[in-house]
């Protein structure tokens, strides 16, 4: 699944025959037949620059690449599976909306090293069948908050895990939720916590947004070992108003280069972007 953010208005798509359409028989939100609505209007705005402009920096940072193969969970449109297949890793990306995926897997042939990709159609639930694993480096960005039970999910990103292999994982940040809808006049609505989508309706709000206090008690109950954060979009998404030159442009992604990693400011990020590490099994003693 891509960076699916509550600003993307889906007005032009028909409305759901009932109110559960757009879920899963799980309850996730489904994403299938919106492939050029993604690509126009998260990719082709600001925000969707500076997400992976952010990426392109942190992740080195925050991650041990040694052009390892990789499984890229909930791989959307690809474009984070592209940047892994041009650095020497044999990615296979799952997808459950096959035009997703379909659309990843036209981007992704196009490159010199596009031959090193596998595709699988297919939910996280499913992965521990379809493709098994272990893996040293599991890549999930931008999917917790739409499964009906994030934690499972988190549980099934484990399971996928070598010992000793890493996890980045991404998520759509609650606390950013209810500052953003206070600095635009929501005051009822913060002050009442009621900050989840429901996966209804055509404006999509994550159905589960995470906070990082429930990451860090489910990733120790699940012997992920937390390594690294940072804050994806620590300031862009409060602006009163949008950048109007090449100058503000650039001073803001300074601005979010500079900060992402420091405190106070990645905890307000509209993501949080985590390492983890699958502890190693404890040797048995001679």
């Amino acid at each position: 699944m891509p960076d699916r953010e509550c600003e993307l208005c889906m007005s032009d798509i028909p409305a759901p025959d009932s109110p559960n359409a757009f879920l899963s028989a799980r309850g996730d939100r489904h994403f299938d037949g919106l492939a050029d609505k993604f690509e126009a209007s998260l990719y082709g705005h600001l925000r969707g620059e500076l997400r992976l402009s952010l990426l392109d920096r942190l992740l080195p940072e925050m991650l041990d690449l040694q052009g390892q193969p990789m499984l890229d969970v909930g791989a959307g449109l690809g474009q984070q599976a592209a940047w892994f297949v041009e650095r020497g890793h044999a990615v296979t990306l799952a997808e459950p909306a096959a035009e997703m995926l379909e659309r990843a897997r036209q981007g992704i042939s196009s490159l010199a090293a596009g031959s090193s990709a596998s595709y699988v159609t297919a939910p996280l639930q499913e992965l521990a069948e379809q493709a098994p694993g272990p893996w040293p480096l599991v890549v999930c960005h931008a999917v917790l908050e739409w499964l009906a039970d994030p934690r499972a999910g988190l549980q099934h990103l484990a399971s996928l895990m070598a010992p000793g292999g890493q996890l980045s994982l991404m998520v759509f940040n609650r606390d950013a939720l209810r500052m953003s809808n206070v600095v635009k006049g929501n005051l009822e609505k913060a002050l009442a916590d009621r900050l989840e989508g429901k996966g209804q309706r055509q404006r999509l709000t994550p159905i589960s947004p995470l906070t990082h206090d429930q990451l860090m008690v489910w990733a120790e109950q699940l012997g992920l070992q937390f390594e690294a954060v940072a804050g994806i979009r620590v300031f862009h998404d409060y602006l009163r108003r949008p950048p109007e030159t090449d100058g503000d442009v650039e001073t803001l992604f300074e601005l979010e280069h500079r900060y992402c990693r420091s405190e106070p400011h990645w905890r307000l990020g509209r993501y949080l972007l985590y390492t983890f590490r699958r502890a190693e099994p404890e040797e048995s003693p001679q």
